[in-house]
């Protein structure tokens, strides 16, 4: 039973901060914030994001305010699970590198899965409109721009989603999330 209530809460927490980085990701490329899908997402971030806007200032293009409630949020998460699995309760410095680590390895988690969306969007409804398709176009071809330049279509098939599925995985593979859990028992728990 208890492991059912930790499967529980550790995934509507982290579906819940998915969408403190999704905000963070519509922001950054600026995309349509009419569209029903991003505005579910300002709906569900807003209750923690905006009382702390009017603190905490952006910087740029960075959200500070919903950068600050995702780290504290994984943060939250991060410890919670390792007090409640661990014999010794993670260092604040250990706590705050893991959550930077999981919220960065969620980013390109996310990113995966939007491309490999879009490139099967692609294909069976290629020129249809729909509001989720073209927010992920939104979303995903400022990434694929750079890789469209390096890499033009060969007979017709771009294969910039491609290499940009692989750089996505290479760099989830290079995040240090085991080292950064050090001596703690329960590190597979994670």
């Amino acid at each position: 039973m208890q492991e059912a209530l930790i499967f529980l809460f550790r995934s509507l927490l982290e579906l819940y901060i998915l969408t403190f980085v999704l905000r963070l990701i519509l922001q950054a490329v600026r995309a349509d914030f009419r569209n029903p899908i991003s505005q579910f997402v300002l709906k569900v971030t807003d209750p923690l994001v905006v009382p702390l806007r009017r603190v905490l200032p952006s910087v740029g293009m960075l959200d500070t305010a919903t950068l600050l409630v995702a780290l504290v949020l994984q943060g939250l998460l991060m410890a919670a699970l390792l007090n409640l699995a661990c014999i010794a309760g993670p260092g604040l410095l250990q706590l705050v590198g893991l959550s930077i680590a999981r919220l960065v390895e969620l980013l390109l988690n996310i990113y995966f899965w939007m491309i490999l969306a879009y490139v099967v969007a692609s294909w069976l409804s290629p020129g249809q409109y729909h509001p989720m398709l073209h927010l992920l176009g939104q979303i995903v071809e400022p990434v694929l721009r750079p890789f469209r330049k390096l890499i033009p279509p060969i007979a017709g098939l771009d294969l910039s989603p491609i290499v940009l599925i692989l750089v996505t995985q290479f760099l989830i593979r290079l995040i240090p999330t085991r080292q950064l859990l050090g001596d703690l028992v329960c590190g597979a728990v994670i």
